[in-house]
């Protein structure tokens, strides 16, 4: 069976960092790429980092360039996003995404940003 289990997320204050996980397993995640989008309240799901399967190549959005860094540790089947000085507009639902010949999705996990 297929999971990937997001965590990390909670509430932190403008400026702050979290440290997202996703932990997978049923699937050999080292042949995939792996990708973080998010989606706020009102707002399409939107691309937020991708990692190739290597770990070699790593592409930002715009909004998050310099304050997010995407990795991933195959030994351990899992991802990571590293969210620092966090903003509000950060605020959303984080997925999880492994691609390959087949596209395999988290559950999400709530990300808040406020003071």
């Amino acid at each position: 069976q297929v999971q990937l289990v997001e965590s990390g997320g909670g509430l932190v204050q403008p400026g702050g960092s979290l440290r997202l996980s996703c932990a997978t397993s049923g699937f050999t995640f080292r042949y995939y790429h792996m990708s973080w989008y998010r989606q706020a309240p009102g707002k399409e799901r939107e691309l937020v980092a991708t990692i190739t399967s290597t770990g070699a190549g790593t592409n930002y959005a715009d909004s998050v360039k310099g304050r997010f860094t995407i990795s991933r540790d195959n030994a351990k089947n899992t991802g990571y996003l590293q969210m620092n000085s966090l903003k509000p507009e950060d605020t959303a639902v984080y997925y999880c995404k492994a691609t390959r010949n087949r596209v395999y999705w988290g559950q999400g996990t709530q990300v808040t940003v406020s003071s």
